[in-house]
């Protein structure tokens, strides 16, 4: 089965060809979600058509493409049902339509977290175990969750994917989601330099000369003592324990597995974080293992690729 497969991020769109379950051709395009899907849609289909000829395919050997969506998506009819301030038109984009015309081929399509984890699932960090959530730190915060074995979808496409809505932060700012306080609102890239902005030593911090504010920066500057960067990063770990305790709590989880762009940081805040969370987890039982994903940007794609064949056996 040959798959093509695009992870639409925050802020970059990941791109592969998955060719009997691996992947064969992989890329990246900065994704300029604040522009919108339509208008990038072509510039898309464009770096598919590159990946294709540099393994010297053409559209008719492959036989699904895939999209992840970083909102709430309605699966049966590939259609996005909230997109929280990312690709803001695409509710309104006929998708299969799209997929029919530029490549004349089915879609299928899902929360980007969620088929992240079924990556790390059946290929990666989540291999074995049948309880599972994993949270992405990017752009957004991303969740979702297998219990027991199955990947939780819920009625409205909901189940398992809105942790980074819960609310940490009942005097926090308005979230893109309408709420109040939520853990992206307090702790995610693209909340990152107003919260910097805020916090009263900025003015003196060496954050203020940065031209884009994001947790790398952050990570370097709290190494090298900035006192803003110091507190800005205690304050993040204390709100992603937060939301993680509460995922815990929710659904039971026998392992956490993390990934996420601000995961390539992890040296700088991962062993301080997985002590707060196994510190604050009401778990009588034992200790979730808390884990960095392996696939990094190849879990969505091959998450992809796995649900294309639960949806289409018959092209497996």
């Amino acid at each position: 089965m040959i798959t093509i497969a695009a992870d639409l991020g925050g802020t970059k769109v990941k791109l592969g060809i998955v060719i009997d379950g691996k992947i064969a051709q992989q890329t990246s395009i900065p994704a300029m979600s604040g522009e919108g899907l339509s208008r990038r849609l072509p510039d898309i289909a464009a770096e598919i058509d590159r990946l294709l000829g540099a393994l010297g395919l053409d559209r008719q050997r492959c036989d699904v493409i895939g999209l992840t969506f970083p909102g709430l998506v309605d699966p049966t009819a590939n259609r996005v049902r909230a997109t929280y301030g990312k690709w803001d038109d695409a509710a309104g984009i006929d998708l299969n339509a799209w997929a029919n015309a530029r490549f004349s081929l089915p879609l299928v399509m899902e929360n980007d977290t969620r088929l992240a984890l079924l990556g790390e699932w059946r290929a990666g960090a989540g291999i074995g175990c049948d309880n599972i959530v994993l949270v992405t730190l990017g752009t957004g915060l991303g969740t979702s969750a297998i219990v027991e074995g199955i990947l939780l979808t819920g009625v409205h496409g909901q189940a398992g994917v809105l942790g980074g809505h819960f609310t940490t932060n009942r005097q926090g700012a308005r979230c893109t989601c309408g709420n109040i306080g939520c853990a992206e609102a307090e702790a995610s890239t693209w909340a990152l330099a107003r919260i910097a902005a805020n916090h009263p030593e900025f003015g003196v911090s060496a954050l203020r000369a940065r031209d884009g504010i994001d947790y790398s920066a952050l990570f370097e500057l709290a190494r090298q003592g900035d006192s803003c960067a110091l507190a800005l990063k205690t304050h993040a770990i204390a709100v992603w324990s937060q939301m993680i305790v509460n995922l815990i709590h929710a659904y039971d989880p026998e392992r956490i597995i993390l990934g996420g762009g601000i995961t390539a940081g992890a040296d700088d805040f991962f062993d301080d974080l997985k002590a707060t969370i196994l510190s604050l987890a009401h778990t009588p039982w034992g200790q979730v293992e808390i884990v960095i994903g392996d696939l990094g940007a190849s879990a969505a794609l091959l998450g992809l690729d796995a649900l294309a064949r639960q949806r289409h056996p018959e092209l497996a």
